[in-house]
């Protein structure tokens, strides 16, 4: 079973797991500020989810590529949209500033 590592918690969850609904069901704070309560609860629209992803996760889909082409973000970055990861082995997760999740602050890391 792969595991995530997110805001100080280690989390198993089965290989294809999409990567929001893992952290949310979990308790991790993924939505910074009015994002809390405004966003597209997992359609890919609204990209208030973009977290940095490192290790084995699918390759960003369409929705993924499209919404993180747009301002605030921007298609260079290293953000995923949670929303629209699936989880394929060990996985550790950093969340940044910005009602959008784009900015250049940590909010969390990894280990808490």
């Amino acid at each position: 079973m792969p595991k995530v590592i997110a805001q100080g918690k280690l989390i198993e969850c089965e290989i294809q797991a999409n990567l929001r609904q893992v952290l949310q069901k979990n308790g991790v704070d993924l939505h910074n500020g009015g994002s809390q309560v405004i966003n597209c609860r997992g359609l890919g629209s609204c990209g208030t989810c973009a977290v940095k992803v490192e290790g084995e996760v699918s390759a960003a889909n369409w929705r993924d590529q499209t919404r993180r082409s747009l301002p605030p973000h921007s298609p260079t970055s290293d953000l995923r949209l949670a929303c629209q990861t699936k989880i394929l082995g060990d996985v550790k997760v950093t969340k940044y500033d910005g009602f959008w999740g784009q900015g250049s602050q940590i909010v969390w890391t990894p280990e808490g």
